[in-house]
C-alpha cells in the first residue's frame, strides 16, 4: 500500500433521521463541515427546517491512505451558541475505504457519533467516495430521476416503510407484479455488466421470493415479493422459515380471540377461575352436523341431569341418519336433541336475596318464547338460541335469571352493552348471502371491488367467503381467515393509508401524508366498510389502533393526553407548557410546521396564527388547538371517509353505547396471554423476582381470565396487542422497551401506570389481600394513567 497523495471526490449526499434538540423539536437547519487531517475545509449549504438534509455536493479532496476525512453536521440556527448547535461526526480513514494506488468508488452509510458523552447524537451520514474526479462535480443539483406521484422513500429507523399506492380496482388492474422499488436509480454508476453480476450474486442466496435493491440515497434494501413488505435487513432463507412461523402464531392468536358474551363465563371469586364449555350450535334433526358457533351469554344458573323412565305425554323420541337420537314435541311440532326427561336444577334468587333451588322436568317449564331454541352440548349441557338476536345462553329465557351475579363492572356493562348492541334491529343479518371471492394472492384488491361493488344491505346478508381455486365451505373459518389476511394488507404502512404510532410499532394510526395515492379517500372508505363488517359479523380485524382513533370514531373530543400514544416527546412538551410559567422562555406561536416528505410547510391553528404569539394567558388553547391539529385535523378527510364507510353498516348511536377501551376489544378481540412469557420478559425495579410482591402479582395474574388479563394489559401499556414474537418485543415511545415492575408509592394507594414506558408502579403490599384488591380496582374502575 502505497502513501502517494491523491485527489478524491468526497459526495456528501444526505443525513438522515436527525435529532431534535429543540425542546419543542423545531426542525434544524443542517449543513455539513469537511475537513481533511484538521486542515482542508470545506463547507455545504444550509438546509432549512429539516431532519433530514439532501445536500448532494461534492469536493476535491488531497489525501493519502492515511489521511483521515471528518464531516461534521451542525444546526445553522444554533451556530454561534456553545455547542454550535452540533448534531454529530463521522471520520473516516482513507486506508479503510480503499487503496489509492488501486483506486475505487464506494458509498458509505455511517452512523454519525458524538463529540463528548454530553451530546445527544442520532441519525445517520451517506457519502460516497471516489477517485474518479473526471465526471462534472456536484454542486447540490439532484441527479436522480425524480420522484413519482405514487413512490416515495420514507426512513426505516422511524419504522415508516417505503411506500407504494394500493392497487387499482379489479376492473382497472391487469395481472399484478410486485410493488416498484422506492427508487430505483442508484446514485453512483460503476460498469452496467459488473453492476449486473453483483446483483445476481447478492439475489443468489437470498430466501425463495425476495429481491435485493438499492434506494436513491445508495443503501440497500431487500422487498419480500410473498408478503410485499420492505425491510433494510438482509433475510436468510432461516428468517423467512421464521415469517412464517410467526404468521402461523399470529393466525392462531387471532382465531382464538373472543369477547365476553362469546367465551366461557368465568367465576371470580376467591382465587380461581372455572371456565364453562362453549356450546355447539346443533343442527334441526333432519340435518347433519356441518358447522360449529362459539357464543354464550350469562352464568351457570341451569344444570341438567340424564333423564329416565317413559316420555312425557305427546312426546316421541326417533334417531337421524347417523343414528343420533332426538326428540319430537308434537304438541308444538317441534324437535330437539334435548330428552324432556333430563331434570333441570333451576337457581333463583328468592326472598332475601337467598338462593333457592328448585327442580322440575324440562318439558313442563312451558314453550319457549317466540325465536327461541333449547339445544343440547356435545357433554349434554343445556343451552338456548336466540334466533331474534343470534345469540346462545346457558341461561333458560323461561326462568328468573341471576344473570352477572358477583361480576365485576367493568365486566357486566361491557356485556350488557354487547347484548344491547347485538339484539337492536339495524344489527340483525339480512335474509340472504352475499358471496365475496377473493384471490389470496391479491386479497387487498379483490376484496376492495367485491366490497365497494355491493350496497351496504347486501353486505348485511350472511357472509360467504370463496378463496379462489380452494375447495370449502365457509361455516365461519373461511371468513375469520379473510379478516386475518385483509387486515394484514389494509393496515400495511406499505400502502401509505396507515402507520404506525410514534409510541410503539404495532399500534397504528392514519397516515397524514396518505394523498400521495390520488385515491386514498376511496380506499379509507373501503377501510370503514370492511371494519364496520367485521362488526357487524362478529369477527375480528388483526389490527390496533391509537387509542384517539377510538375515541374519534365514537365522536369523541381528542385530549392532550391522548397525545401520549401517538407522540411521547410532544406530550411531556405540552405538558411542560402547562405546569410552567412560559414568560419569556418560549418563542412559539398558533403554527406548526408540518413536512411533507420534505417539504416544510407552515399551517395556521386559526387565522393569521403565525403572528399570534403563544402566552402565559391563551396557552391552554394554544395547547388545545395544536392537539386538535396533531391527532385529528390532518386526516380529516381520511377519517370522514372511513366515518363514511364504517356507519352504513354500524349506525353511530349503537356504536356510542361503548368506551374507547371497549370499542378495541369489539374490532380486535381479547388475545390469548401467555403469562409465562410475559413473566419471562419482565424487569423490576426496586423489586427482585423473589419478593412476595412479585411473587403475589404473578399468582393474581395467573388467576385472571383472558379478558382482565387484557384490561391489565391496557392499563399498562395503552393497548391490548401483543407484538407477533411475543412481549420480548414490547414497545416504548424510545424503542424497544421491556415491561417493567417497579417499587413506588404507599400501600395504601392503587398502582400507577406509565403506558409510555410500559411500566406499572407497585406499591409494597403487605398481604396478597391487598394487592389482589388494589390492582383489580386499578384495572376495573380507574380511567388515566400516571404522568412523567
Amino acid at each position: 500500500m502505497t502513501n502517494i497523495p491523491r485527489t478524491v471526490r468526497l459526495t456528501v449526499i444526505a443525513a438522515d433521521g436527525l435529532v431534535k434538540k429543540d425542546l419543542f423539536f423545531k426542525m434544524p437547519d443542517p449543513f455539513a463541515v469537511v475537513t481533511v487531517d484538521g486542515e482542508q475545509t470545506h463547507t455545504t449549504t444550509v438546509m432549512k427546517k429539516t431532519l433530514n438534509p439532501y445536500w448532494n455536493e461534492s469536493f476535491d479532496l488531497q489525501v493519502d491512505n492515511s489521511s483521515v476525512i471528518a464531516v461534521q453536521v451542525f444546526d445553522q440556527k444554533k451556530f454561534k451558541k456553545k455547542d454550535q448547535g452540533f448534531l454529530g461526526v463521522i471520520n473516516v480513514q482513507v486506508s479503510n475505504v480503499f487503496d489509492l494506488a488501486v483506486g475505487g468508488d464506494e458509498m458509505l452509510t455511517l452512523d454519525l457519533k458524538k463529540s463528548n458523552n454530553h451530546d445527544i447524537i442520532q441519525g445517520k451520514l451517506i457519502l460516497n467516495i471516489s477517485t474518479n474526479v473526471n465526471a462534472p462535480i456536484r454542486n447540490g443539483t439532484n441527479t436522480l430521476a425524480s420522484r413519482s406521484r405514487s413512490t416515495i422513500t420514507r426512513n426505516p429507523s422511524s419504522q415508516s416503510i417505503s411506500v407504494v399506492s394500493p392497487p387499482p380496482p379489479a376492473h382497472q388492474q391487469q395481472q399484478q407484479q410486485a410493488p416498484p422499488p422506492p427508487h430505483s436509480a442508484p446514485v453512483t454508476n460503476a460498469s452496467n455488466t459488473a453492476a449486473d453480476n453483483t446483483e445476481e450474486n447478492r439475489n443468489s442466496d437470498l430466501p425463495e421470493g425476495w429481491e435485493r435493491r438499492v434506494d436513491h440515497l445508495g443503501r440497500p434494501y431487500y422487498v419480500d415479493h410473498n408478503n410485499r413488505t420492505t425491510t433494510w435487513k438482509r433475510p436468510s432463507a432461516r428468517s423467512a422459515q421464521d415469517r412464517q412461523d410467526q404468521t402461523e402464531l399470529e393466525r392462531r392468536r387471532h382465531n382464538a380471540r373472543g369477547l365476553p358474551e362469546e367465551r366461557p363465563n368465568t367465576s371470580t371469586t376467591g382465587n380461581s377461575s372455572t371456565s364453562l364449555e362453549a356450546p355447539s350450535i346443533a343442527p334441526r334433526p333432519s340435518t347433519t352436523p356441518t358447522s360449529t358457533t362459539n357464543g354464550v351469554v350469562g352464568v351457570q344458573n341451569n344444570m341438567t341431569t340424564a333423564g329416565s323412565g317413559p316420555l312425557p305425554p305427546g312426546w316421541e323420541m326417533r334417531s337421524n341418519p347417523e343414528g343420533r337420537p332426538y326428540f319430537v314435541d308434537h304438541n308444538t311440532r317441534t324437535t330437539t336433541w334435548v330428552d324432556p326427561r333430563r331434570q333441570q336444577y333451576i337457581n333463583t334468587i328468592g326472598p332475601g336475596s337467598n338462593l333457592q333451588v328448585q327442580v322440575q322436568p324440562v318439558s313442563q317449564l312451558g314453550p319457549l318464547p317466540s325465536g327461541w331454541e333449547m339445544r343440547l352440548t356435545s357433554t349434554g349441557r343445556v343451552y338456548f338460541v336466540d334466533h331474534n338476536t343470534k345469540t346462545t345462553t346457558w341461561d333458560d329465557p323461561r326462568l328468573p335469571s341471576s344473570l352477572d351475579q358477583n361480576v365485576p363492572q367493568y365486566k357486566r356493562d361491557f356485556r350488557r352493552k354487547l347484548i344491547y348492541f347485538r339484539s337492536q334491529p339495524a344489527l340483525r343479518p339480512v335474509p340472504g348471502q352475499c358471496h365475496i371471492k377473493v384471490r389470496r394472492s391479491h386479497i387487498f384488491e379483490d376484496a376492495y371491488a367485491e366490497v365497494m361493488r355491493q350496497v351496504p344491505a347486501d353486505l348485511k346478508k350472511r357472509l360467504m367467503i370463496k378463496f379462489d381455486g380452494e375447495d370449502g365451505l365457509d361455516y365461519g373459518g373461511l371468513s375469520r381467515e379473510f379478516f386475518f389476511l385483509l387486515s394484514h394488507e389494509m393496515f400495511n404502512p406499505f400502502y401509505c393509508l396507515f402507520e404506525y404510532s410514534a409510541h410503539d410499532n404495532y399500534t397504528l394510526q392514519i397516515n397524514p401524508h396518505s394523498a400521495i395515492n390520488p385515491e386514498h379517500l376511496n380506499y379509507f372508505k373501503f377501510i370503514g366498510r370492511v371494519v364496520g363488517l367485521a362488526i357487524f359479523h362478529r369477527r375480528f380485524l388483526d389490527a390496533f389502533f391509537i387509542v384517539s382513533l377510538y375515541r374519534m370514531v365514537l365522536n369523541k373530543k381528542v385530549l392532550v393526553a391522548n397525545m401520549e400514544s401517538v407522540d411521547a416527546d410532544f406530550y411531556r412538551s405540552l405538558k411542560w407548557i402547562l405546569d410552567n410559567d412560559i414568560t419569556d422562555v418560549l418563542e412559539l406561536t398558533f403554527s406548526v410546521d408540518d413536512d411533507r416528505f420534505g417539504e416544510l410547510v407552515t399551517v395556521d391553528l386559526k387565522d393569521g396564527g403565525r403572528d399570534i404569539e403563544v402566552t402565559e394567558e391563551n396557552k391552554v388553547e394554544y395547547v388545545d388547538l395544536v392537539t386538535e391539529w396533531r391527532i385529528s385535523k390532518r386526516v380529516e378527510e381520511q377519517f370522514k371517509a372511513f366515518k363514511e364507510g364504517f356507519n352504513q353498516l354500524i349506525p353511530q348511536d349503537l356504536i356510542n353505547v361503548f368506551d374507547e377501551r371497549e370499542l378495541e376489544l369489539l374490532i380486535g378481540g381479547i388475545a390469548e396471554i401467555d403469562v409465562d412469557d410475559w413473566k419471562k420478559h419482565t424487569d423490576y425495579r426496586g423489586y427482585t423476582e423473589q419478593d412476595d410482591v412479585i411473587q403475589w402479582f404473578w399468582k393474581c395474574i395467573r388467576t385472571w381470565d383472558s379478558e382482565k388479563k387484557s384490561r391489565l394489559l391496557q392499563f399498562t401499556t395503552g393497548t391490548s396487542r401483543i407484538p407477533v414474537n411475543g412481549f420480548k418485543d414490547l414497545q416504548g415511545s424510545d424503542g424497544p422497551r421491556r415491561f417493567t415492575i417497579e417499587k413506588a408509592g404507599e400501600d395504601t394507594q392503587l398502582p400507577k401506570a406509565h403506558t409510555c414506558f410500559n411500566r406499572i408502579d407497585m406499591p409494597p403490599y403487605k398481604t396478597y389481600e391487598a394487592l389482589v384488591a388494589k390492582l383489580t380496582m386499578a384495572v376495573e374502575e380507574t380511567v388515566g394513567f400516571g404522568q412523567e
